[in-house]
């Protein structure tokens, strides 16, 4: 079995500030388009859930990291109108539709892609590359030193837009419905890894 690790870092947003928001062509990467049905239930992929924090040297592929990312924050309802749905509705729920999270990923081995940090836009279902080095170490040290994020193909790095939810709801927006809607989304990922014969673990600790 190939593992893959996704990084829980709720809220994470300084350690991605350098990246650029530009979203200069060159560096956007159409990703395939995802799968929508496989052989497993929602069910044996919760019976199958574990945590997983031993990798082989396999590489992911580009199929892979579309298919998490989809499950992540994909569009399932594209739509235009209202802006504030960035493309439409999305394989999480949200609080008011209003979709704070910024999701990054961190590659150190994937077929077809540079080592890096990349920005998930659901609209569209592009990366944006916005870093050009293998940054796993540090990522690791920042994650209190838990060296197996080292070797991982991939970590996910969530982070969130506050301003997103809070105009509406104030407080609540940040003490509960934007952590509420990170759950929401790692828990897809979980279960969709699963469904991938994956493996994948949720870390908190930075």
């Amino acid at each position: 079995m190939k593992y893959v690790v996704f990084i829980f870092l709720a809220l994470f947003i300084n350690y991605v500030a350098f990246a650029t928001t530009n979203n200069n062509q060159k560096d956007m990467i159409k990703l395939p388009a995802p799968v929508l049905k496989s052989s497993i239930s929602v069910e044996e992929a919760m019976l199958d859930r574990r945590s997983v924090r031993e990798f082989k040297s396999n590489a992911l592929s580009l199929e892979h990291v579309s298919q998490i990312l989809w499950a992540a924050y994909g569009i399932t309802k594209e739509m235009s109108f209202p802006s504030l749905l960035r493309g439409g509705f999305k394989t999480a729920p949200s609080a008011g539709a209003l979709y704070p999270l910024e999701i990054y990923v961190v590659v150190g081995n994937v077929k077809g892609l540079e080592k890096g940090i990349y920005k998930y836009l659901p609209e569209g279902h592009f990366l944006l590359k916005t870093y050009d080095q293998d940054v796993r170490k540090e990522l690791a040290d920042a994650a209190l030193n838990q060296e197996f994020i080292e070797q991982a193909p991939i970590s996910l790095v969530y982070s969130a837009v506050y301003s997103r939810t809070t105009k509406k709801y104030k407080d609540r927006g940040r003490e509960r419905y934007v952590c509420m809607d990170l759950g929401h989304s790692a828990q897809n990922v979980c279960l969709q890894v699963v469904a991938m014969n994956l493996g994948t673990c949720t870390v908190g600790a930075f």
